[in-house]
């Protein structure tokens, strides 16, 4: 079984639409997935997106979240909720530098 990494990095993102736009674009999300809160969730818990080789090894970084963080802290703590109880993947926080 092999695992799938995936990086989602939020550095320049302000605002809730270019999160959504950040995650389509780094995720490659489907075309039909709708940049909101319920189609993000919707979409992060689809096994049908990753590959089936994957189950129970699929895995995203968020780095440089911390800027959004500070600048949205309703929308990131939505964001954060959203990324939890996403049932097909792991979300992991990176911390620290921005290399």
């Amino acid at each position: 079984m092999t695992a799938v990494v995936a990086t989602l990095d939020l550095d320049g993102v302000t605002d809730k639409a270019s999160l959504m736009e950040r995650c389509a674009r780094d995720l490659r999300l489907p075309d039909y997935f709708g940049r909101n809160w319920d189609a993000l969730a919707d979409v992060l818990s689809d096994p049908e997106l990753w590959p089936e080789d994957t189950v129970g090894d699929r895995i995203v970084v968020v780095r440089n979240w911390e800027r959004y963080a500070e600048a949205r802290p309703d929308e990131w703590a939505t964001a954060r909720e959203v990324f939890a109880q996403a049932s097909a993947l792991t979300v992991t926080l990176a911390l620290g530098g921005s290399s």
